[in-house]
């Protein structure tokens, strides 16, 4: 048996954890299922959803919970999804809701319970053999045992190779092929609470500088630095190189379309069965959802900063310090008032003007300026035509932009992802600027990755003026497109 010290110490730190955790106050709510089952149903399809929108679906299940009675308070929906911002497990940006990494692993820790890995000891233990094997030939400090580890591997692949041109093959039985199709969802299924974990220590970071710039005496240089600090902190976090990881996976046009094929042909297999539709379906859509993920990741990293300079440059750091230092200041006034036995609710002839003051005086009125006359007298009045003129043809728009969808996927199936810089080189941008607009147009309907950064793009028009223009930078895959490209919000 543990120690009492042992037992105290996994004591205090579960008491921690169940006062603290979102993910165990999520768990430990009166109506967890009913919050659990709301979020999975929402975020069923789309990792996203407008407030209005879960607002509407929530009213409705609450009316209908009612009407059965398992439902008794007559608060309005809107009341209870604020509710659940505030406590960490949904997420509101740009009126858009999305999981938290606590209501992720809510839900993750639920379905695990519903659906326990039988039978999946072998599968762990192999993952496990092949990372310490591959960690201990990266870090042996001996050259040429790592030389001799790698030399070894390689002629165990090698002896594979040569059984397989001699027509030998050992294939996996049906219960090791359901077994490991298994695994490869669980390992899949966890890597979105990665980019969570990432959007909460980028959250964490911009609020510990506020309260830093507000309670200490730091110059703009060192909040600065102490950014740039943090932001290399995160990188080495274990979300943080998740991510790191899989932008680089996500800019590798080899490994990218390699790992889709892949999936696609697993998942066209006969062992495919074994998982149900909805993990058969977040395995198909694997890369396009990691997509949207690292898009969030960087939105919110670009909108922290941008906050945190615009906060350093207006000066409401200083502001706010120089408040809480006279509320402190008042506040010691106050207890050497009381401790000298002064009556606090004595009348005093100081009087503070206050309200909001009104300026009257005929120079703040904006005088109306009389129109000018208008010219008709060149004017000519034209009957109407039933037929349009070239000169309307020819003003209307020209660019066909769901035949540029369907060329543009067709390109990125061909020659893996790239920028709208790299598909004009495959497709030149003809029709000048409208082109190059529904081209980003294409781009954003399928949440390509912003890489937060520009790029230059140039497009010539129907009378041969080169144009060339500064876009941003958007990653764009055909894993991103729907499997019906009239889906697009074009």
């Amino acid at each position: 048996s543990e120690s009492p010290v042992n037992f105290s110490g996994w004591q205090a730190r579960f008491r921690r954890l169940q006062d603290e955790d979102a993910t165990w106050r999520l768990l430990r709510a009166d109506n967890a299922p009913i919050i659990l089952a709301f979020i999975a149903d929402l975020f069923a399809e789309e990792n996203e959803v407008s407030f209005d929108r879960a607002r509407i679906a929530l009213d409705t299940e609450l009316e209908r919970g009612r009407e059965l009675g398992y439902w008794s308070s007559e608060s309005g929906a809107g009341t209870y999804l604020n509710q659940w911002i505030r406590k960490g497990w949904l997420r509101e940006m740009d009126d858009m809701l999305s999981k938290t990494d606590a209501s992720e692993t809510a839900l993750r820790f639920c379905r695990a319970l519903d659906e326990p890995a039988a039978g999946t000891s072998a599968s762990h233990l192999r993952i496990v053999q092949d990372a310490v094997r591959d960690f201990a030939v990266a870090t042996n400090p001996d050259l040429d045992a790592r030389a001799a580890q790698l030399e070894q591997q390689k002629r165990e692949i090698q002896r594979s190779i040569d059984e397989l041109r001699e027509g030998v093959s050992v294939e996996l039985s049906e219960s090791e092929q359901r077994e490991r199709i298994r695994e490869i969802y669980q390992l899949a299924s966890v890597l979105t609470g990665d980019f969570r974990r990432v959007e909460d220590d980028i959250r964490r970071i911009d609020k510990g500088l506020r309260i830093q710039m507000i309670e200490g005496d730091s110059s703009r240089g060192d909040v600065l630095l102490e950014l740039m600090e943090k932001e290399m902190l995160l990188e080495n976090t274990d979300a943080g190189s998740a991510f790191e990881g899989f932008f680089h996976l996500l800019c590798d046009q080899n490994r990218t379309t390699e790992f889709s094929d892949q999936l696609r042909d697993i998942l066209s297999l006969p062992v495919a069965q074994h998982l149900n539709q909805v993990q058969r379906q977040f395995l198909s859509r694997l890369m396009r959802e990691l997509s949207r993920e690292s898009e969030r990741v960087f939105s919110i990293r670009r909108r922290t900063e941008e906050g945190l300079r615009g906060y350093i440059e207006s000066g409401a750091a200083q502001e706010n310090r120089a408040v809480a230092h006279l509320l402190t200041e008042l506040e010691r006034s106050a207890v050497v008032l009381r401790e000298n036995g002064c009556n606090l609710n004595t009348q005093t002839r100081l009087e503070l003007p206050v309200g909001v003051p009104g300026i009257r005086s005929p120079m703040s009125m904006a005088l109306r300026q009389p129109d000018e006359n208008l010219d008709t007298s060149g004017v000519e009045e034209q009957a109407n035509h039933r037929e349009p003129s070239m000169e309307m043809l020819d003003s209307l728009e020209v660019v066909q932009i769901r035949q540029l969808a369907v060329r543009t996927l067709d390109t990125l199936r061909r020659h893996g992802p790239m920028t709208i810089s790299i598909l004009s080189s495959y497709q030149p941008l003809m029709e000048g600027l409208e082109e190059l607009v529904a081209c980003i147009r294409v781009a954003r309907a399928i949440h390509a990755t912003d890489l937060n950064t520009t790029e230059q793009v140039e497009a010539h028009d129907r009378y041969g003026i080169r144009i060339r223009a500064s876009i941003p930078k958007l990653l764009m895959s055909a894993d991103l497109f729907p499997d019906n490209i009239d889906e697009l919000t074009l």
